[in-house]
């Protein structure tokens, strides 16, 4: 890529609102020509909202669009394709009932009289896909292929249909390390034909191997855009996080050293493609921090901890026993509780009062045959809704209707309400307002030094840092460090989350 070239696609100064949120706040964004540009971010980053406003999915509210230097409005995908720009998901957006060829020329088949011309499609087909490396039956069903042949598929479909700029965004989530070399080759051969092209993935060293600039967003903000052969990973990771190495800080009065008696042990826990096996032992009275980036892993090893998805090795242990978590039954049996990260999809559910919701997972325990009364209900929704300061017109109010963080606070009281000993939670303070977050920062304190044994995923360094005995950090799906005492700190976090990209990681 020739710096002196203009961009093929360009935003300037995108503003997009949402409500009372902004989620692009006068965001700049250049690709050129025959360049691999990856968009990095963390979740709530604005990375999605700007390739839908890219792609015609969503208008902005502020700032324009050029494609090869002219301004441009697209009023829906479509109308970015017709213009040059296509996009490949991860989950592929083809049909997999249907052939290789007919999925490749879907819409645009080559007719004669009106009858589509299969064997010209198939001809075709085989040509493109040759471009590309892939020689396979083009009359077979596309489902019959692997993940990395779809994904191959589709993008020589995006390609052919748009054929300026190619948006791939986590393309490699679901491919092992042979497919991904293999994906890596198609984009390279892309980028010698001259193609623009946006990578959006969560692995670091995918970033480094195939990207030559990468643009990086924070809470819809640009913090910047550089050639990559001018930073580290660590530099990449500081920039996502936000975090100001230099001002490394430790919460007084946390007793690292003492450790209560063992609540639950994880030994060899993993499923293949989403989680390499783990070992972790939790205690009473403590708090095990997660760290990692978006997609390292920290919700999948929370998933299977209370058995959403089910482990295919390892053992858990309660007790010095072994038990079986194989769904979520199991786990609130064995006194598990689970606060997701996504609490409107998979915590509240809305249309159930405040009282139903903190009472349903008991109710769940205790069995339909030893109903609670309303009496009962009444009680233990008033009383963690005054313990955690729930704060609703009234208890029979759809739980829909509270605010972000009162909602978080309900899911908390769900779990509580069955006196665990052991609860999960997942980005508990994302998405609430200062009052909540230092709320919810205070329940998992007094929690702890009640005796409960917390494991809390969170994106924010400096909580983690703050109310965490031990640390364990993910990348790549993979538990890589297990943190203790001085070495819970911002840098060390950020050390270990960079690490091992293939890249030298200098002086930050």
């Amino acid at each position: 890529m020739a710096s002196g070239d203009a961009p093929v696609v360009e935003a300037r100064g995108i503003v997009k609102i949402f409500g009372q949120h902004r989620a692009l706040d006068a965001v700049d964004f250049a690709v050129h020509a025959g360049e691999v540009h990856a968009l990095l971010g963390e979740n709530g980053a604005g990375k999605s909202t700007l390739i839908k406003i890219l792609t015609g999915a969503y208008q902005p509210d502020g700032g324009e669009i050029l494609l090869d230097g002219q301004p441009l409005r697209f009023n829906d995908p479509l109308h970015a394709q017709g213009h040059g720009i296509g996009t490949v998901y991860q989950e592929v957006n083809l049909l997999p009932n249907r052939s290789v060829a007919e999925n490749l020329f879907l819409g645009h088949q080559p007719t004669r009289f009106g009858i589509v011309q299969r064997k010209l499609i198939d001809r075709r087909a085989r040509e493109l896909l040759a471009t590309y490396g892939l020689e396979i039956d083009v009359r077979a069903e596309l489902g019959s292929y692997s993940v990395a042949v779809q994904q191959i598929v589709a993008i020589a479909r995006a390609v052919e249909l748009s054929g300026k700029v190619l948006v791939l965004d986590e393309p490699t989530a679901s491919l092992d390390a042979n497919e991904v070399e293999k994906m890596f080759q198609v984009v390279a051969r892309l980028k010698e034909r001259g193609l623009a092209i946006i990578f959006i993935t969560h692995f670091l060293d995918q970033v480094f191997a195939i990207a030559d600039r990468v643009t990086i967003l924070r809470n819809g903000r640009l913090i910047g855009t550089k050639a990559l052969s001018q930073l580290t990973a660590t530099e990449v990771v500081r920039m996502m996080l936000g975090k100001d190495l230099a001002h490394d800080h430790r919460a007084i009065g946390i007793a690292e050293s003492v450790q209560g008696p063992t609540r639950v042990e994880f030994r060899n826990v993993g499923r293949v493609g989403r989680v390499a096996p783990f070992t972790l032992t939790l205690h009473e009275g403590e708090v095990v921090g997660v760290a990692g980036l978006l997609g390292s892993g920290r919700t999948e090893m929370a998933r299977l901890m209370f058995g959403v998805d089910p482990s295919d090795s390892g053992e858990v242990n309660i007790g010095g026993k072994t038990v079986t978590i194989r769904n979520p039954v199991q786990a609130v049996a064995a006194g598990f509780g689970f606060c997701p990260e996504d609490r409107k999809l998979d915590g509240i559910f809305g249309d159930l009062s405040v009282r139903e919701n903190i009472i349903i997972a008991l109710q769940a325990k205790l069995g339909w045959f030893r109903a609670l009364t309303r009496d009962e209900q009444d009680e233990i929704a008033g009383r963690y809704a005054e313990d955690l300061d729930i704060r609703a017109a009234n208890h029979d109010m759809p739980v829909k209707l509270l605010s972000g963080g009162n909602q978080q606070k309900v899911i908390l009281a769900r779990w509580l309400a069955i006196d665990p000993s052991f609860l999960i939670l997942d980005e508990p303070t994302r998405g609430i307002d200062v009052g909540a977050h230092a709320e919810i920062v205070r329940t998992i304190t007094r929690l702890r030094e009640e005796g409960l044994a917390l494991l809390v995923i969170s994106s924010e360094l400096d909580e983690v840092v703050a109310y965490s005995n031990r640390v364990v950090v993910m990348r790549d799906r993979e538990m890589v460090a297990e943190l203790k005492g001085e070495d819970i700190a911002p840098s060390v976090i950020v050390a270990a989350i960079a690490a091992n990209t293939g890249v030298g990681e200098g002086a930050a």
